[in-house]
């Protein structure tokens, strides 16, 4: 096997069980040295040992997510043990699961501390690090649930799509420095989706075969700014779309066309990826000059 990630390190949070233990694992048999955060410091010495046994490197950090200032130290940590930070995979998480109607809005706060604001306090902490050293990897963990929505989950849907809106700016603003956020859609059976699954679909959904999805975003070779789904050993992408849609140069009547021509604006043939958010505003204008609209 071809280590794609030697003497490179790596912080993986949330990596005491499931997929952040996977991902560690997998990160550590490809020659990455492995900061192991969880909340739970037993399980993640546990995954240190396993990492040790494997031959590699690993340390473990107890710092809450929500915490920015415990993510800090999480990260000054890492750079006096190993001098470098290249790779960060923002794993951990949280469900509260309830209908909109029916879900405290403290709990709602919780689900956004834990995966956005964790996220961000993860990210800004080694930034700088990266930039200064022109390299970096970032992972950023969403969701299907976000990308498409899930009955009973609007809290986790919106932290989830939340992240890949900080994804697809952090990917422009770190690309001169050979930054490159991506994230990644995992499905996996784990200790919060173990109700889920009979045993046989559990096992096809095992965390490892998630966890090569990591390997290749953490990589030298690794892409920018994109959406990997990922989940029983099949990888897809997942892309924010635009439909070339109508033109309406009557305002009067442009709520009805939109009705009416509904068809016509959802038709995807011919739709675009916009490579940032303000090719919007450049196809409109470009539009809107072909039709003549003063």
């Amino acid at each position: 096997m071809q280590r794609l990630l030697a003497d490179r390190v790596a912080i993986v949070t949330g990596a005491a069980r499931g997929l952040g233990r996977t991902h560690a694992l997998a990160l550590a048999r490809h020659g990455a040295k492995v900061l192991v955060n969880d909340l739970d410091a037993a399980a993640a010495e546990s995954v240190c040992a396993d990492i040790a046994h494997l031959g590699g490197e690993a340390l473990t950090d107890c710092a809450d997510v929500r915490d920015a200032a415990a993510v800090e130290v999480m990260v000054a940590a890492t750079l006096g043990r190993w001098g470098r930070v290249d790779i960060l995979v923002n794993n951990a998480g949280i469900l509260r699961d309830r209908t909109f109607a029916k879900l405290d809005l403290a709990d709602f706060r919780l689900v956004l501390e834990v995966h956005l604001m964790g996220s961000v306090n993860c990210t800004r902490a080694v930034w700088p690090h990266m930039k200064e050293h022109r390299y970096g990897r970032v992972v950023l963990t969403t969701s299907s649930s976000g990308l498409y929505g899930n009955f009973g989950q609007t809290a986790y849907s919106a932290a989830k799509m939340a992240l890949v809106g900080l994804m697809q700016t952090l990917a422009l603003e770190g690309e001169r420095y050979d930054i490159r956020v991506n994230c990644l859609a995992p499905s996996a059976a784990t200790q919060m989706t173990d109700e889920l699954w009979t045993p046989e679909d559990g096992a096809m959904l095992d965390p490892r075969h998630v966890s090569p999805a990591v390997v290749a975003l953490a990589s030298e070779g690794a892409p920018n700014k994109c959406i990997l789904l990922a989940g029983g050993g099949s990888f897809k992408l997942a892309h924010i779309t635009m439909t070339r849609g109508i033109h309406v140069a009557d305002d009067e009547q442009a709520a009805e066309r939109i009705l009416r021509e509904w068809s016509a604006i959802a038709d995807r043939s011919g739709e675009i990826v916009p490579a940032k958010g303000f090719e919007q505003y450049q196809f409109e204008l470009a539009t809107a000059r072909k039709s003549g609209l003063a």
